[in-house]
């Protein structure tokens, strides 16, 4: 993985996305299994209907960990000082998401080269499912 270099982004400049294909159940049993997050509203779509909910959801987790593949598609992971996100909005079987990237600062301070990307996890229709900040330092 490259460098980010400090003179060569821009604020306003994307990363190119990273499209997830249709979130399945399987998805969310092997993420289940990975995590050890068994809550049963993400793998029992009777439990998650009695729970109020139309039926299974994705672990808010799992979005984050898509939203995780495009920041250390970009940057090498040693390279990333922060990356946190805020959930926004449920993920429900059938939908399939896209990982947004959009520089929105950079700075530097005492020598150090800083980069602040808004990162985003969105739905078919453009729902933010997910979204926050991946900041990196660069050189």
């Amino acid at each position: 993985m490259a460098k980010i270099e400090f003179d060569k982004v821009e604020v306003g400049q994307t990363l190119p996305p990273l499209d997830i294909p249709v979130i399945e159940h399987a998805n969310l049993v092997r993420y289940a299994g990975a995590s050890g997050d068994f809550n049963p509203i993400h793998n029992d779509p009777d439990f998650a209907r009695k729970a109020g909910l139309d039926g299974t959801i994705s672990h808010g987790m799992y979005v984050m960990a898509q939203v995780g593949r495009l920041c250390t598609s970009w940057a090498d992971q040693k390279d990333i000082a922060y990356f946190g996100v805020t959930f926004k909005a449920m993920t429900k079987l059938g939908e399939k998401l896209t990982i947004v990237g959009t520089i929105k600062k950079k700075f530097e301070k005492d020598g150090k080269k800083t980069v602040t990307v808004l990162v985003e996890a969105k739905n078919e229709a453009g729902e933010v499912k997910a979204g926050g900040d991946l900041v990196v330092n660069a050189v």
